[in-house]
């Protein structure tokens, strides 16, 4: 059996950003995409999986993302994409509707994504903007990966608790979303999402299902 290589994502690097579609980088390869809510913990989840601090800026004011940044995994024909954080930007309307006009335009025309890490603060899932995206990428065909990160915030069985029900929630669309619990500072669930993100942007599958084996439970972290 031959064995795959996986992606080396301590070699990411920071490629460009894009304010809009006809920016981006050739639509070439394979490239996963990150989404959440202002302050849902992206910046922190693409530092944890890359193993640096400072790969994605970390920024204490809601909706600092602003553009779409690409990062390439040491080619350039597979790369992770933070898109810009939706939710409480402290921005102009107008500048906001320009937003969600070039995030829409990404999603539904870039050929490479393979898939869609939607991150959801543990405390507070499954918010409007959170279904939008889901019942999007459902009605696409394109797989979703859920993190509940934050998981430190709540107790043990509150968070195993919340991971459960919000399977259960996406029960009928299995074969496309799936959902894990993620704390960054203790690098907690990185085998999962680095084993996720690993399939998504195996160019060898790219004629493939792109629907991944269901994570155990013992692949499940606990909040202390």
């Amino acid at each position: 059996m031959t064995v795959k290589p996986t992606v080396n994502f301590h070699q990411a690097r920071f490629l460009t950003s894009a304010a809009k579609l006809t920016q981006c980088p050739p639509d070439i390869g394979a490239e996963v995409a990150f989404a959440g809510r202002s302050n849902a913990g992206k910046s922190s989840a693409l530092n944890t999986l890359a193993q640096q601090t400072k790969l994605a800026r970390i920024s204490k004011t809601p909706g600092r993302t602003q553009l779409i940044n690409f990062f390439t995994m040491g080619n350039m024909v597979q790369r992770i994409v933070d898109l810009p954080g939706y939710g409480f930007a402290r921005v102009a309307k107008t500048t906001k509707a320009d937003w969600d006009q070039h995030l829409e335009e990404y999603l539904q025309k870039r050929q490479s994504l393979r898939g869609l890490v939607l991150l959801m603060d543990i405390r507070h899932p499954l918010k409007e903007f959170d279904v939008d995206m889901l019942d999007w990428a459902v009605a696409s065909g394109l797989p979703c990966h859920i993190l509940l990160t934050k998981a430190d915030k709540l107790k043990r069985g509150a968070a195993q608790a919340t991971l459960l029900q919000i399977r259960k929630d996406m029960a009928g669309s299995a074969d496309l979303v799936s959902v894990q619990l993620f704390l960054s500072l203790k690098k907690q669930g990185i085998e999962v999402l680095s084993a996720k993100i690993n399939q998504w942007l195996d160019l060898s599958e790219a004629d493939a299902d792109p629907d991944s084996p269901a994570v155990s439970d013992e692949d499940q972290i606990a909040a202390d």
